[in-house]
Parts: C-alpha cells; structure tokens; sequence
C-alpha cells in the first residue's frame, strides 16, 4: 500500500478543491492509498510540512497554484528527498501544469498524481534558494504576488490585466551584466526571464523556444529597454509574433547564468515574491525534479536523445540510471 501526503491549499483559485475533495481522497484510497492529509494554513506552511515530515511517504501531492507547488519542491529540495511529487493544479493561471500536460480536470490530475508515471525534469537553484519553472525580473513580473487573492479568485485572468495595466507607465529598467556559459552580455534591460516552462503568465512559447524539461539547460529571455515608443511598439510585435532574437530581445539558453547589477533588482520565483539581489546566480539542477504526469503524455516530455533511444530500440544502451527512468 502506498502512503501518500496530501497538502492542499484551501484558499488557492476559486475554492476549486472544496467541492472535489471527497472525491479525490476517495480515489486515492480505491487505488491502494493509505492518505495523510494536511491543509494549508498560512504562507510558506506546504514549505515548512515538506521540510520537516519524518515519516516515509511514496509520494507527496499537493493542490493549489504554482506557488504551492514551489513551496513544496523547495521543501522536498532542502530536505535532501527524492520522494515522487504529485500535482492537481486549482491556481489561477498554471503554467508549469499545462506545460507537463496535466489535466485541468481535478480527478484526472489526481489520478495521474497517483497512477501515473514519474518524469524527471529540471529544476532551478537561485543563490540558495529554488524555482520550479521560472526567475524573472522586470515588467510585469510582480503582477502575481501583487495581485490580491480575492481579486485572482473572484476575475481570474482579469485580475492580472487590470493589476498590469497600472504599470503601463511606469516602466523600470535595470543595468546588468549578464554571464552565463562562458559569454557575457552587458546592458540596460527591462524584463528577463529564466524558464524551463512552454507557458508564462499564460501565454505559450512566447518566453523561451524550443523548451525541453530534462535537458540541464535554460531558456533565457532578455528584453533590452526602449528608447522610445516605436522601440517598445517593435518589442511587443517580437513578444507577439514569437520571434527568436530581435534587435531588442535576447533568447539564449543556458545551463549556468549570473546577474550583477548596479543596484538590488526584485526577483520573482514561480510568481512569488523571491527578494531583492544585486548579484544572483542561477543554475540548472538536470533532472532532480521527479514529478507524476498522464502515463499517456510522459513520453513526448522526454529529451529528444533518449526519445531516439527508444525510437530505435536501444534503450538498453542507456546508463543502468537512465533506464529507471522509463
């Protein structure tokens, strides 16, 4: 029988959970589950219980947005574990569940939560702390944390719009020299973002390209800051259009990165609040992350090499470790 830690947060979305959690704890008992379960009860407690637990689960699922899901990770990370992590998404935008394909139906969340397959994916470490799927900085980023709760529960999307658009006019830049791989770049920038997501704030590929979980690198997206009106008009077209590289825009991918500022930039970390730094430095954890997605929907998540590996019928010249992993 598999002992599973359950942590939800009663607050997150618009009350979403409430009415499925019978349902769900039901289905993890009908498949084979002894369950513990913990709600939530104030900022950083899922961080704190995942920490601290010292009895042996086989899995720990959590329920909320994307800053419940962090907080979890961050704990099972600090702790050292390597404990599978379930999750049935009921935030507001959930950008790192919609990339990993996991239903936004609760119940079939919660069931590849427990009978799904375990994937494992990158994860960030930024200075001593960790992000989930994204780092950023710049425009718009603190739009999440500022938002109030009831506001998120009770508009959604609209919530984030109308709190966004209040920043239209009062655009910060930073000046910042960028290393990461052996490169540097150096200027005055607007807006940057270190993700392992296909989706931002909603919105698919239009932050980082080209985006593989479990591959040990980045993508990185530098926005420089514009001179004028009509610079900012030809940034929004390359956002919206999705291109690469612009004269303004800097996509790179990266499996180390470091920022050194003039003065302390606010950082967010999976939405959240992260702090305030002038020197951070980012590197990619390859694959230390291991999470329940749809058996269905795993094998498109996999790096394309091992992808080939099993397209060919050569899995069995993959390292005794890799293997476990299918």
């Amino acid at each position: 029988m598999k002992k599973i830690l359950f942590i939800y947060n009663p607050n997150a979305g618009k009350g979403l959970l409430k009415p499925k959690l019978s349902d769900i704890v039901d289905l993890f008992v009908k498949s084979g589950c002894e369950v513990v379960i913990y709600p939530t009860q104030s900022y950083h407690d899922a961080y704190k219980k995942v920490k601290r637990y010292e009895e042996d689960y086989d899995i720990v699922v959590c329920s909320g947005g994307d800053g419940t899901l962090d907080e979890v990770v961050t704990g099972m990370m600090k702790r050292g574990g390597k404990t599978p992590v379930g999750y049935i998404p009921t935030g507001t935008t959930n950008d790192f569940a919609n990339s990993l394909h996991i239903p936004k139906d609760l119940l079939s969340a919660a069931d590849a939560a427990v009978n799904g397959k375990p994937f494992h994916c990158d994860i960030g470490q930024f200075n001593d702390d960790y992000f989930v799927y994204v780092a950023a900085f710049g425009l718009f980023t603190d739009v999440s944390y500022q938002t109030k709760q009831e506001m998120k529960n009770m508009l959604g999307h609209l919530a984030y719009v109308m709190e966004g658009a209040k920043r239209l006019f009062d655009i910060p830049s930073y000046h910042v020299r960028v290393e990461y791989d052996g490169n540097d770049i150096e200027d005055d920038f607007v807006f940057c973002s270190v993700t392992n997501s296909r989706s931002m704030g909603g919105f698919r590929n239009m932050f980082g390209h080209e985006v593989e979980f479990d591959d040990g690198e980045f993508e990185v997206t530098l926005v420089r800051s514009p001179k004028n009106l009509l610079e900012m008009q030809s940034i929004v077209t390359s956002l919206m259009s999705k291109e690469k590289n612009s004269d303004y825009i800097y996509n790179i991918k990266a499996r180390e990165i470091s920022f050194e500022s003039l003065e302390e930039i606010p950082w967010t970390l999976d939405g959240e609040f992260g702090g305030e730094f002038d020197k951070v430095r980012i590197q990619n954890r390859q694959q230390e992350l291991c999470i329940m997605v749809p058996e269905e929907k795993a094998y498109e998540l996999i790096h394309h090499p091992y992808k080939e590996s099993l397209k060919r019928g050569t899995l069995e010249e993959l390292d005794e470790e890799e293997e476990k992993k299918f």
